[in-house]
């Protein structure tokens, strides 16, 4: 799995990404509070370790910033020092899954992990192929050729309906619905400027085997190219 750890002792947070890369997970360490808010909304973790206590701010924080921003699917391990049932009380509550008291202990910390990690899988999302297309909808990834491509979290979402759909005939006003939701602001001309985007981004004009083909005066097909550009 990829985790994000949040621990501001340096020694620790060492011990802790070794303890898991030994376990055969990736691990990307913060700091602080403000670090590890940051990381998560730029990248997708299939599990968060979370000290209690940060130097800007607490575990409560994190778990309120992630449950509110990112939802309640994601696992999340906190760390704390103290046992007494109040605080542990307050860390479930919060939205945490499970917790571990420091100094933790390897076997028990990757067991843990571990069962988190059982959970993320059974309700894991598909990850779609393509041809040279592979996209990681668990982690939010798109890879072309095998290298990833950066994508914008709209550019994302409308990749993979269209990947989703191949050979239907999408509308704007139904792609503006699906993808911004239907009480967006937005016009059609949004989904016009992504799929642009996305064209050049994912060279969807036949030459990767795939291609975006507008309809006139309605919207766009995402179909199978059997020739090369």
């Amino acid at each position: 799995m990829h985790i994000g750890l949040a621990e501001d002792d340096p020694e620790q947070l060492a011990l802790l990404s070794l303890w898991l890369t030994d376990a055969q997970h990736t691990v990307q360490g913060y700091g602080t509070r403000a670090d590890f808010i940051a990381a998560l909304g730029k990248e997708r973790f299939d599990l968060l370790l979370v000290d209690w206590m940060l130097p800007d701010g607490t575990g409560a924080d994190v778990l309120q910033w992630t449950r509110t921003n990112l939802g309640w699917e994601l696992p999340i391990l906190v760390l704390t020092v103290r046992d007494d049932e109040q605080t542990v009380v307050i860390a479930l509550q919060a939205g945490a899954d499970d917790y571990v008291v420091k100094p933790a202990k390897p076997l028990e910390l990757l067991a843990r992990v571990a069962a988190l990690g059982r959970r993320v899988q059974r309700g894991a999302l598909p990850v779609l192929r393509l041809g040279a297309f592979e996209i990681d909808i668990q982690r939010q990834r798109l890879a072309l050729d095998g290298e990833p491509v950066a994508m914008t979290q709209k550019e994302f979402d409308l990749s993979v309906y269209l990947f989703q759909n191949p050979g239907k005939l999408l509308s704007r006003d139904h792609l503006l619905n699906k993808i911004w939701g239907l009480n967006t602001e937005v016009d059609t001309r949004t989904v016009d400027t992504h799929i642009s985007r996305l064209r050049k981004k994912l060279g969807l004009d036949g030459s990767k085997g795939w291609k975006l083909v507008p309809v006139y005066g309605v919207g766009y097909r995402f179909e199978r190219s059997t020739e090369s550009l």
